[in-house]
């Protein structure tokens, strides 16, 4: 009897422990231990983070010793090595560029920094932090001092915002070098202009301009939606809209788009100094099919009645599959066969690079001069730093005939690059016949006084470097005299004079 009165309180204190806890969780050891998991796999991520830095520096130094001459390259030893970042991470080549400026900090710069970095105890949102705020020290005993005291104290700092945390960098800046402290600039410097992607072939356009530049494109937005007939079926909203399309073409009016062939709006003719590709099914233009398009260098796809729309006022270009054709002759492509292979490619095809195929070079994988020929199996789109990368700095790459490349680094790695295309018109990667064997009498080497050569900075780097330092450090020395003057100048103006009266004297009466 007495158990059985015992097993009940027991019952009732834990139904009671378990009600409490659903509002004061309690210490147990199950939620320590997954505590201690998750900064164990934040550590472990900083410490990768740091790894990858530490990596890339090693392979950046490594490659200068061998490149040393190449620092007045175009494609000099940073970018080519960027290049190859890029490839292995699949990034872009501007990401592949910041990570190893960071790493080069992280080697040359702030080593101690770096030596907590790779313990995990910081992560790589306090380590841009720091070696951003840091960029403009340029006395090497200075930045050591720095580095030092920035190593002792990050890993006592408390979490902090990214504002604050740079806050705290500058403060021990200041003291070292008070012209080496960011300043950031705020008020007419900030305007900009930035465009993001909707859904079915919309962008949104947000931004901020000078006030009279904003009230000059608004009349004119205006103006140019007034150009076309009463029979027009858009809104003025939507006329004003692709107003602003017809104004970045460099037209002088915008198309109607009543249909009549007596609009004596629309025989005017329009001025189109630029022409957006938009690649299309020719089902989608007639209007009898459902696939999208794509416009090329864009993200984000076109719907089907949009593209339609459009055909009513566009000038069309029928895109031809080159399939078993020969080659051409010549170095330069005929515009059909240029046409294809941006088509097909749509980006650069070097790893992780989305440049649009619109800004690209069409690189011969078996170069002209060696007998290559001009032929859609031969050619591809690079942009320029990758055509240079490709061309002088021991990349190797093969094509196959559906447009597939193949591209093998100078560490040997390989990589395979499908065209854009491929997914949305797979039509355009039918193979287009074997790659023809290259001309056992190659022409002349140069036919057109070309040859190879690698273009050459007119400043190298670390000029541009020092003098954008330079530049900066200048602009704080004067901005910080002037408010020291400024300041001197109050404090004097307030102490001439006969002393203020006494405020805290009671009223007479």
């Amino acid at each position: 009897m007495f158990d059985e009165v015992l097993s009940g309180c027991d019952e009732v204190q834990s139904r009671c422990d378990e009600l409490v806890e659903r509002c004061y969780p309690s210490s147990t050891v199950r939620s320590g231990v997954l505590v201690d998991a998750i900064c164990a796999a934040a550590r472990a991520e900083n410490r990768g983070a740091a790894a990858q830095l530490v990596a890339i520096g090693e392979l950046f130094a490594y490659r200068l010793t061998r490149c040393s001459d190449t620092e007045d390259w175009a494609i000099d030893t940073m970018a080519a090595v960027s290049a190859e970042v890029a490839a292995a991470l699949r990034i872009s080549q501007g990401l592949a560029s910041s990570r190893l400026r960071y790493a080069r900090a992280m080697r040359e710069r702030l080593p101690r920094v770096g030596e907590v970095f790779n313990t995990g105890e910081i992560d790589y949102r306090m380590f841009q932090t720091i070696v951003y705020r840091t960029d403009l020290i340029t006395d090497r005993d200075v930045l050591a001092a720095v580095d030092a005291e920035l190593a002792a104290k990050v890993t006592r700092w408390p979490s902090m915002t990214r504002s604050r945390l740079g806050g705290q960098i500058d403060k021990i800046v200041a003291r070292a070098d008070a012209d080496a402290v960011r300043r950031h600039k705020k008020n007419q410097t900030d305007r900009e202009i930035w465009i993001g992607a909707n859904e079915g072939g919309t962008s949104e356009i947000h931004g901020s301009l000078f006030t009279p530049d904003a009230n000059a494109l608004d009349k004119r937005l205006t103006a140019l939606a007034a150009t076309v007939c009463e029979r027009d079926p858009r809104s003025r909203e939507q006329r004003r809209a692709d107003a602003l399309g017809a104004l970045a073409a460099g037209a002088d009016r915008l198309g109607c788009r009543c249909g009549r062939a007596a609009c004596s709006a629309g025989q005017r003719p329009s001025a189109t100094p630029v022409v957006i590709h938009v690649i299309a099914e020719q089902a989608t233009i007639n209007g009898t099919g459902s696939a999208p398009a794509s416009e090329i260098g864009a993200d984000g796809l076109i719907t089907a009645d949009l593209v339609a729309e459009l055909a009513a006022s566009a000038k069309m270009v029928p895109l031809v599959h080159p399939a078993d054709a020969p080659p051409e002759p010549g170095y330069v492509p005929s515009t059909a066969l240029a046409d294809f292979v941006r088509c097909r490619d749509m980006t650069c095809r070097w790893p992780g690079c989305d440049q649009p195929a619109a800004d690209c070079d069409l690189d011969h994988t078996i170069p002209y001069a060696d007998g290559g020929p001009t032929h859609a199996a031969n050619l591809k789109c690079y942009c320029r730093t990758h055509h240079l990368v490709k061309t002088f700095w021991g990349w190797r790459d093969q094509p196959l005939s559906d447009g597939t490349v193949i591209v093998t680094s100078p560490a040997g790695r390989t990589y395979v690059t499908t065209p854009a295309s491929a997914l949305l018109f797979p039509s355009l990667c039918r193979a287009t016949g074997a790659l023809p064997a290259p001309e056992a009498d190659p022409p002349p080497d140069d036919p057109a006084g070309r040859t190879a050569r690698m273009p050459r900075r007119r400043r190298t780097r670390a000029d541009d470097r020092a003098h954008r330092i330079a530049t900066e450090r200048r602009h704080n020395r004067n901005t910080r005299t002037r408010n020291t003057r400024t300041a001197h100048l109050v404090e004097s103006a307030t102490s001439t004079g006969p002393a203020p009266p006494n405020n805290n004297d009671p009223p007479p009466f």
